[in-house]
């Protein structure tokens, strides 16, 4: 006998979406979770809340001429699929961008949703206008966070399981797909043990019993492997050269990966499992939350960038332009770090950090602090990793500066001198002084100031490092972050689950990161930002909405 007409693994902002859709179609539901009641929204409630949009009332208010013509073109040129797994991952690229273009805002602001007025300009791109990044200003940032994302289908699952049509299931670890004669019919596991942990901790792994859970289906939304190193590791592609000795984490513990490996034992298919997404701008917490738990900067342009050796990174290699040539490039180092070199100045208007935690007045939908953002000084959250972080060097003077670099350099890293580093910078604060350059990163940083959105809030005003008055001098120790799997369980556009050879495996549906927010990896190789949640509520959606009809 079933227990509901849908299960869905996975209580993160895809399950929610999921479950929520198949409710509101008149199906019952259960909802699995390895973790506790305190966790509900998973990952995205730890997130800055960015949906990618196209054609938006807020790009068009900031004078932004976006089409769905000019981010298909982005996309294709980011994603570049070249193999033939890519038949679903292009197709949902497609469904997606059409959604992003359409009524994805509407939908989204008809529960609630609300979105940040300025527009921010993620992956800046590799420097062609058919390759890889944005080419207009696309990230729109949700007014209240992750948490404000994570909000309206909260609400939605919670009025549905008063109702009776949703169930928890929490502290449930799925080990196994039950499949008969065929078909996906349920899941079996172990209940874990009570643990009141706060959300994003780490959790018991104690079992205190077993469970069996039968279905007319059930939708994977259990997440990606960014928490699991030792998966990213043994999936790390050789195109981006070894895989690092040390990360930081950007996601809990509990992102493990584990049911991508029980969905494949099950018959389901995994396709591009080397295609990933780690940002090379990481920080090591000051105040974790999880282990190892790792922030990242989302810089302006404005930092100067060096390997752990000194040598400055070349273009497209630039603060905020194109993440995986960077990560591609710093692995060629033979170092697990870099540095940003910067001045107060830089730091005041163009550091944020990610994640709702980092951003108490966007989080806490705090208008008057959101507006003290324009006056001098850091943000608060910024000036506490300054005084607290670990990876900080704040000094009045070059030597000063590394001296303190080289105290936070690896063992084995050569000696950086200030004579080097001094030529290096006088060299590029030469460039300042007229209106012709030939720094590509200077010219970038003239060419963001003329959109208003940067010029109000992103990028400093064009100055020299070695100026006092724009000091003191700053440096930066990044880490490479784990985060994001831009592969996963191939799945047609219903979100069904496909077989080696193809064909759908009956009643197996998936949603969010475990399926490479849609069809196996949509973003193909390059994500364009704000488009990991955007996926995980699309794809939720879809899986959503067909499971309930199948089960009809």
């Amino acid at each position: 006998m079933a227990d509901a007409d849908i299960i869905v693994v996975g209580a993160g902002l895809a399950g929610l979406v999921a479950a929520a859709e198949a409710a509101d179609a008149g199906r019952s539901v259960v909802l699995v979770e390895q973790e506790g009641e305190r966790s509900l929204g998973g990952q995205a409630f730890w997130s800055l809340g960015g949906l990618f949009l196209v054609d938006s009332p807020e790009q068009r208010r900031m004078g932004i001429r976006d089409s769905r013509e000019l981010a298909w073109q982005d996309w294709l040129g980011s994603a570049q699929f070249d193999r033939e797994e890519d038949r679903w991952p292009r197709a949902w690229a497609e469904a997606y961008l059409d959604f992003a273009a359409g009524e994805k805002r509407a939908w989204l602001r008809g529960m609630g949703h609300r979105i940040f007025p300025l527009v921010g300009w993620a992956e800046r791109g590799d420097g062609r206008a058919e390759g890889h990044g944005n080419s207009v200003p696309r990230f729109h940032i949700t007014w209240g966070t992750g948490p404000g994302v994570v909000a309206p289908f909260e609400r939605r699952v919670r009025a549905h399981a008063e109702e009776g049509r949703i169930r928890f299931a929490f502290r449930h670890r799925v080990d196994d797909l039950i499949v008969e004669g065929g078909a996906a019919t349920g899941v079996r596991g172990q209940v874990l043990e009570p643990d009141d942990a706060e959300r994003g901790r780490p959790t018991s792994r104690v079992a205190a019993g077993d469970f069996e859970l039968r279905a007319q289906a059930v939708i994977i939304t259990s997440g990606g492997i960014g928490g699991n190193h030792d998966l990213v590791r043994r999936a790390w592609p050789a195109r981006l050269g070894e895989p690092p000795r040390t990360m930081v984490s950007g996601v809990p513990a509990y992102v493990d990966g584990r049911m991508l490996g029980i969905a494949e034992a099950a018959g389901a298919r995994v396709i591009n499992p080397d295609r990933m997404w780690h940002y090379v701008e990481g920080l090591r917490n000051w105040d974790p939350i999880w282990d190892n738990h790792g922030i990242r900067i989302l810089p302006g342009p404005s930092s100067l960038w060096l390997d752990a050796t000194g040598e400055r990174l070349p273009a497209p290699c630039f603060p905020g332009f194109d993440t995986l040539s960077t990560l591609r490039h710093l692995r060629r180092t033979g170092y697990d770090y870099s540095w940003f070199v910067l001045t107060q100045k830089i730091i005041e208007k163009e550091f944020a950090l990610s994640g709702s935690e980092q951003n108490p007045d966007l989080t806490g939908k705090d208008v008057k602090l959101v507006l003290s953002r324009v006056k001098s000084g850091a943000p608060g959250p910024v000036e506490a990793f300054k005084r607290h972080g670990a990876d900080f060097v704040v000094a009045a003077s070059l030597a000063e500066l590394v001296a303190g670099m080289n105290k936070l350099a690896d063992p084995d890293a050569p000696e950086l001198t200030e004579p080097a580093l001094r030529s290096l910078i006088e060299a590029r604060d030469r460039e300042i002084d007229h209106a012709f350059t030939k720094d590509a990163q200077i010219t970038a940083i003239r060419g963001a100031r003329n959109y208003r959105g940067d010029r109000l809030s992103r990028v400093a005003a064009p100055h020299k490092l070695l100026d006092p008055k724009a000091g003191p001098l700053i440096a930066v120790r990044l880490h490479i972050l784990s985060r994001k799997t831009l592969g996963g369980l191939e799945s047609d556009l219903d979100g069904r689950c496909l077989r080696a050879d193809g064909s759908p495996l009956p009643g197996l549906y998936a949603a969010g990161e475990v399926n490479g927010f849609g069809g196996g990896g949509m973003m193909g190789y390059n994500a364009l930002e704000g488009t990991f949640l955007g996926g995980c509520l699309f794809s939720g959606r879809v899986a959503g909405r067909a499971a309930a009809q199948a089960a009809g």
